[in-house]
């Protein structure tokens, strides 16, 4: 058999494996089509959702703040380790620090001592310090 005659017999059995490649590097190339348009979906939910969970938070503090407001309101002073207890605890589990800032935390406790030196001087006849 020459050479010739091997090549004859064994390129069908080439082509039809090229084919088949081919074949599949086209399936291939339609599922990343396809997948481009899911992927884009999935970075779009994503992005909603990261939306989402910070318009949570921001209610939440709003929720937290108000609560804080109506403590004030009703006993006229307190104490921030009340901000570690129940009401506020039902919005966050684990206190302030879950949604406020370590600086905005400071500057709530700091706010809250403020009330509570105010209002200790006028309970006692002075005047409210200067802040």
């Amino acid at each position: 058999m020459t050479q010739f005659a091997f090549l004859q017999r064994e390129w069908p059995m080439v082509f039809a494996a090229a084919s088949k490649a081919e074949g599949a590097a086209q399936t291939a190339g339609q599922l990343q089509a396809r997948q481009q348009p899911l992927r884009a979906k999935d970075e779009s939910l994503a992005a909603l959702l990261a939306d989402k969970s910070a318009l949570d938070e921001e209610l939440n503090q709003i929720e937290f703040v108000n609560l804080i407001v109506d403590h004030l309101a009703e006993h006229g002073i307190m104490e921030p380790a009340r901000l570690y207890e129940s009401p506020f605890t039902d919005v966050a589990t684990h206190g302030p620090d879950a949604l406020f800032t370590p600086v905005e935390l400071d500057e709530l406790i700091k706010n809250l001592s403020m009330v509570k030196a105010s209002a200790v001087a006028i309970a006692q006849g002075g005047r409210e310090p200067r802040l």
